[in-house]
């Protein structure tokens, strides 16, 4: 199960939709080579996430990219 279920709100989502939203998330974090992130940066792509599949986008490579935009230069530029 995708790290991303402790932000889910419950009974908003069904099952496909759940699955997606994992996968996106989990995505993300591959994307990012996800060595130790603060659990803020997992939030924050969380809650990307789930806002963007709340308004019906089911693409799992969109939500992936919602989740890291901004995040990704800031990584590049330190």
């Amino acid at each position: 199960m995708s790290a991303v279920v402790p932000f889910l709100p419950r009974n908003v989502f069904d099952d496909a939709a759940t699955r997606l939203i994992g996968e996106a998330f989990d995505a993300a974090c591959k994307e990012l080579h996800d060595t130790g992130q603060p659990e803020l940066v997992h939030e924050v792509m969380a809650k990307r996430i789930i806002a963007a599949a709340a308004e019906g986008e089911r693409n799992v490579t969109r939500l992936r990219d919602i989740a890291l935009a901004g995040l990704l230069d800031a990584k590049n530029r330190l």
